[in-house]
């Protein structure tokens, strides 16, 4: 169990990324808000206390990888390495800008300490496999729930339990929604747990707003001997967001004058939580 102050670091830069990539996409107006939100407690964690890095030296030999499967979920990726120091902060403000540095789904070759590019989904669980494969630190990776429907995850994910690539966790968003509606109503994922369990993972079924329980499921899986993880983070789309998580589609967001009211006011209440935490 990690200490109540440190809990406390950890939950301020959970806010604080939530704030960073809302505050982003208000200014350039559209934008994936709900898929980045699920993920920042997770970010948190690891960027708070996990993954081994060095911001000076973001392409450090021994550094741990983090890839994100889920690359439409990079605004929250991109103001989490902003916080952490890698990038200016006021560089958040060119998202998906013409020249920028930080385009719509994370590229290796534009954004310092993104490890790898990903955008089209399936393939860049692909990528953390092979990345796994060729390194002994540990190896990262973030899924949509969505994104399981792509046959090529469970080829990824049957390589590397067969490989016993045991520096390898898998975290999925199961925020239960995709672009086009929700899971249940597309295609039923069924038990996320038992399925990673028959295709030889260790699997971690975790409330995804939990710092705690996500600490917990982390040490777990960077403590497995002959298994990759798979820690499975019951989300919602759009979490510390009310007016997003209720809205009934809210995978893209084009922004009137109503939904950037109510998502200001609901990013007063995330600012005022930040300053109660200093």
């Amino acid at each position: 169990m990690k200490s109540n102050e440190y809990l406390r670091e950890i939950e301020h830069l959970n806010l604080s990324i939530k704030a960073e990539t809302v505050k982003a996409l208000l200014h350039l107006g559209y934008g994936h808000f709900s898929g980045s939100l699920s993920i920042s407690e997770t970010l948190a964690c690891l960027y708070g206390h996990y993954l081994h890095h060095d911001p000076s030296n973001p392409k450090m030999a021994d550094r741990d990888r983090l890839v994100l499967s889920k690359g439409h979920a990079g605004p929250a990726l991109y103001a989490t390495l902003a916080l952490r120091g890698f990038i200016e902060l006021e560089t958040l403000k060119t998202i998906n800008a013409n020249g920028t540095s930080l385009p719509s789904h994370a590229d290796m070759n534009k954004t310092a300490g993104v490890d790898m590019t990903t955008g089209s989904l399936g393939q860049g669980i692909s990528c953390a496999m092979g990345i796994a494969m060729g390194t002994e630190s540990n190896v990262f990776a973030v899924v949509g729930d969505g994104e399981l429907q792509e046959g090529q995850c469970w080829e990824a994910f049957q390589f590397a339990a067969h490989h016993q690539l045991n520096n390898l966790v898998v975290f999925v968003d199961y925020n239960k929604r995709q672009l086009d509606g929700y899971l249940d109503e597309i295609q039923k994922p069924f038990d996320l747990r038992e399925k990673f369990q028959a295709f030889g993972f260790d699997a971690i079924q975790v409330n995804g707003q939990d710092i705690n329980q996500i600490f917990g499921a982390i040490e777990q899986g960077l403590a497995s001997r002959d298994k990759p993880t798979a820690i499975i983070l019951d989300t919602e789309k759009g979490q510390g967001f009310p007016s997003i998580v209720n809205m009934s589609s809210n995978h893209h967001l084009r922004l009137d004058d109503t939904l950037r009211s109510a998502i200001l006011k609901d990013l007063d209440v995330i600012e005022q939580r930040l300053e109660s935490l200093k």
